[in-house]
């Protein structure tokens, strides 16, 4: 079998809910939003209908009907193949056990920031530390809330949870470093940001 045929979140997102039951792709995606995969998997109907059909066209799922109800839209229900059961352990096990390179767009932005002055950088990191204060400080609370429960939801475990600790993880992880890098450019102690701070003050002389 082909590797990774099942190369993005939202392939991988259609495998896991057909492994569930056949569904049609509406199912699919009220499916995804109910079990939060919408925290790791950007979902559209365009994109998820691309999706479908790639794993059709690769044969790791397949149709299992068509039929139309009253005056709806005909509506075809898919289910996964063995080849399809396979690839998603295969995947999942790759994903869980190897870590992977991530071209993150701050990453980008960090690689080339000295085209910008250190203290237009540091403005632009204070507003982004600012920012992730917020979202760290709502995500708390949407975990706690999903965690506990409340007069409108039951407690969910903590098994459909771990996806969000992660992600908040990463955000205070990520507000942890910003913080310190803000701080050194501000106080010059980071290596390099004299000749930084010179080169763009020979610019604006020019």
């Amino acid at each position: 079998m082909a590797k990774r045929r099942a190369s993005s979140p939202l392939t991988l997102a259609v495998l896991a809910c057909l492994a569930q039951r056949p569904m049609h792709p509406y199912e699919m995606a009220t499916t995804m939003r109910d079990q939060h995969h919408d925290s790791a998997v950007k979902i559209n109907f365009g994109s998820l209908y691309n999706a479908v059909e790639t794993l059709r066209k690769s044969q790791l799922i397949d149709v299992q009907s068509t039929g139309r109800q009253g005056n709806r839209p005909e509506r075809t229900i898919y289910e996964i193949t063995e080849d399809g059961r396979e690839e998603l352990a295969q995947r999942l096990r790759e994903l869980l056990s190897t870590p992977m390179k991530e071209y993150t767009l701050l990453a980008a932005g960090l690689t080339f920031m000295t085209a910008l002055s250190p203290d237009d950088v540091a403005a632009q990191l204070a507003l982004r530390a600012h920012r992730l204060e917020k979202e760290v400080e709502r995500d708390r609370e949407e975990l706690r809330l999903s965690s506990e429960g409340d007069k409108d939801r039951a407690p969910l475990p903590r098994l459909f949870l771990v996806e969000d600790e992660y992600q908040l993880a990463l955000k205070e992880t990520e507000l942890t470093w910003v913080r310190g890098l803000l701080q050194d450019i501000s106080s010059q102690s980071l290596d390099g940001v004299e000749e930084w701070r010179e080169l763009h003050a020979a610019r604006r002389i020019r």
